[in-house]
């Protein structure tokens, strides 16, 4: 039995369908099947098609979670999943397998969804644009001429076109937000250690890397959040407190907020006129919700900021690449890495155990610096990227000079990476669309361990100006 409004149901109103018994897991995974082989071609944001385990895990016994039922694509980054290739994107990890599932796929399945595939992820990760020399271009729903954003670009892109309600994305240095802005989803980026992580630790080392999703919805975020963000044992970290469960934050008054908006860019450049409208305009429509809106950057040394963390990243990103040569055995041939990825690696083989330390010294004190802010504001408000969103091609990672991808990924995604590093919680909201017709996302950022202030304000927002009602082009 077809479920004719499939692509306009969230992940919550789904599982409610399932739970009632007005439809079941096979007919629900079999309505995403259907879509992803209708737009896959066209997209190219699934690298891996697990549907057969998918159909034979929908009639046995999927856990009674809060979500059960509810088809889910995981990122071919982070998290493993047993028996499914765990590629990074790389041709050069082209035939590794993970051996088991990591913790947070298994809430993932304790919560109910059923996976059925893996997503589209440049390179390790590394750029803001979700094109490879080994899966290819991802293409945005939107227009298939431009980006889907990076790295949970595939996750994105079958998101926003219908194909399913929201899929396993991971931000480390704007990763989630970058996505979700670029296709029109809400992203959040958790707080460090809210979502488990043991089980890529090599690469989640220095604390940058989160996991959660891009939805549709807010409520379906704040839902998965619930289900999968508990403490872990044995963690070496802290779990963030949280006062009630996230779910019940969505709808809650998020009260007069204080709220500082503003385009700071590390170059001192200034951002498209297109997107400085945009952050105005959003500014103008929290004043008339009743919050405090007033215009004030971070302030910071983005220079030190930035060569502290590519000290920490470099060397971070070196013992992970070591980590993958030894255990496939051998060096990667010259064709099996990006010139980007080599770039990177060979450069930060040079660096230092004394150039890391003192770099993470600085992230620490500059982290007290940006975290200081919230004393007076409870939001942080900026764009998420500082021009609309670009053409494919335009940052590529395979053709184009290392230097000249740095450069665009500077021009293009000048606001995200500091929320990692200080750890706090930051979503992207879909606010507007650019006159290529793309979607522009809003950046909100909040005090560490505060998603519940996001969320809240993030549903105020959801009602105010919804955002679901819009159909990309690629869709249903």
């Amino acid at each position: 039995m077809a479920i004719d409004n499939y692509s306009d149901l969230d992940a919550t109103a789904l599982a409610e369908l399932v739970r009632k018994g007005e439809t079941t897991p096979t007919e629900v995974l079999e309505e995403a099947i259907s879509r992803a082989e209708r737009h896959n071609p066209k997209l190219n944001a699934i690298t891996y098609k697990a549907f057969d385990e998918a159909r034979a895990a929908a009639k046995g016994d999927l856990p009674d979670g809060p979500f059960k039922g509810v088809p889910f694509l995981i990122k071919d980054i982070a998290s493993p999943v047993k028996g499914w290739p765990q590629t990074s994107g790389s041709r050069f990890l082209r035939d590794v397998v993970a051996a088991e599932d990591g913790a947070l796929t298994r809430r993932f399945r304790e919560a109910g969804l059923n996976l059925f595939g893996k997503t589209n992820t440049p390179e390790f990760g590394i750029t803001g644009t979700t094109e490879g020399a080994f899966h290819g271009a991802c293409h945005n729903p939107w227009n298939t001429d431009y980006i889907t954003g990076g790295s949970s670009g595939g996750a994105a892109a079958m998101v926003a076109a219908g194909v399913l309600p929201m899929a396993h994305a991971s931000d480390g240095l704007g990763s989630i937000r970058i996505p979700a802005a670029c296709c029109g989803l809400f992203g959040m980026k958790t707080t460090r250690d809210r979502n488990p992580n043991s089980a890529y630790d090599d690469a989640a080392a220095i604390g940058l890397t989160v996991e959660h999703a891009v939805t549709r919805s807010v409520r379906d975020s704040a839902a998965l959040l619930d289900a999968t963000a508990y403490p872990e044992p044995g963690a070496p970290f802290a779990y963030p407190a949280k006062s009630r469960p996230f779910a019940e934050e969505v709808g809650a008054a998020p009260g007069k907020l204080r709220i500082a908006f503003h385009s700071e860019t590390p170059s001192g450049k200034p951002v498209h006129p297109e997107i400085r409208a945009a952050l105005e305009q959003a500014a103008k429509l929290l004043e008339s919700l009743g919050h405090h809106v007033e215009e004030h950057g971070l302030g910071i040394d983005y220079r030190r900021l930035y060569t502290a963390q590519r000290a920490v990243s470099g060397s971070n990103f070196a013992a992970t690449v070591d980590a993958a040569i030894k255990a496939q055995g051998r060096e990667p041939r010259e064709d099996e890495l990006e010139p980007l990825t080599w770039r990177n690696y060979r450069g930060s083989k040079h660096l230092t155990g004394s150039e890391a330390m003192a770099g993470w010294s600085t992230l620490r004190k500059m982290s007290r610096q940006i975290l200081g802010l919230h004393e007076t504001y409870d939001i942080i408000l900026s764009p998420v990227l500082g021009e609309p969103v670009p053409k494919i091609g335009e940052i590529d990672p395979v053709n184009m000079d290392p230097r000249d991808v740095d450069r665009r990924q500077a021009q293009v995604f000048p606001f995200t990476p500091p929320q990692n590093i200080t750890g706090q919680p930051s979503m992207s909201v879909p606010m507007g669309r650019d006159s290529n017709g793309l979607p522009i996302g809003m950046m909100f950022s909040g005090r560490y361990g505060d998603e519940a202030t996001l969320f809240r304000l993030a549903a105020q927002l959801e009602e105010t100006s919804p955002w679901q009602n819009l159909r990309p082009p690629v869709w249903g």
